[in-house]
């Protein structure tokens, strides 16, 4: 019963994740111009995402652009796009697995081999997604808070911390959590699977 529960959380954790991951990813919100100093502009705001600028007006008016030229971006925004991009699709796959080892888990015990490799692969897949999501929300936030207290950066420059990087840090916790449960469960069956096979003789 417990790694039924254990199963269904992690599931559950899973899903989030994911759908988290998908958020931000999608999301503008990355970078957001700060108010400090002289540069109070309160009725106009920056966001700046892996896709596009928005810059919101008064919190009423939105107008957003997408990136013209991908030769114009950064190596480091196209890493964190490649990045994100993988994640996606990794989280998706990781959570169709979670869903196949919990289906094959309730309906049938006659293949705990199968369920352990669909319990291990959906772990490895969510631990992976979580480090994958981890990386580029970790490093704009990081450049982010670097360049906040660097005096030689203009105060027009400077940026705070966006909505999108709290989601991504969110769900890396979800998804390395999910993971590890699932590793665990996957400990635990394997364990149990040998310790139902007799123990050779000795003559």
């Amino acid at each position: 019963m417990s790694c039924c529960a254990l199963q269904i959380t992690g599931l559950i954790f899973g899903g989030v994740g994911m759908v988290g991951t998908l958020a931000a990813t999608v999301m503008p919100q990355w970078r957001v111009s700060a108010f400090i100093e002289g540069n109070i502009v309160v009725f106009e705001t920056i966001w700046e995402g892996l896709w596009m600028d928005c810059i919101s007006q008064l919190g009423i008016r939105l107008q957003c652009k997408f990136y013209d030229s991908l030769l114009a971006l950064s190596l480091s925004l196209e890493v964190f796009r490649a990045l994100m991009c993988i994640a996606m699709g990794l989280s998706i796959i990781a959570f169709l697995m979670g869903i196949a080892g919990v289906k094959y888990t309730h309906r049938t015990k006659e293949d705990p081999q199968s369920v352990s490799v669909f319990m291990l692969a959906a772990g490895i897949s969510f631990l992976l997604t979580g480090v994958l999501v981890l990386i580029p929300v970790s490093w704009t936030g990081g450049s982010i808070i670097r360049d906040f207290y660097d005096p030689n950066v203009p105060v027009p420059l400077k940026r705070e911390l966006g909505a999108a990087l709290y989601v991504g840090w969110v769900s890396s916790a979800l998804l390395i959590t999910a993971g590890t449960m699932y590793c665990s469960f996957w400990c635990l069956a394997d364990t149990s699977q040998k310790s139902s096979y007799p123990s050779p003789s000795h003559h």
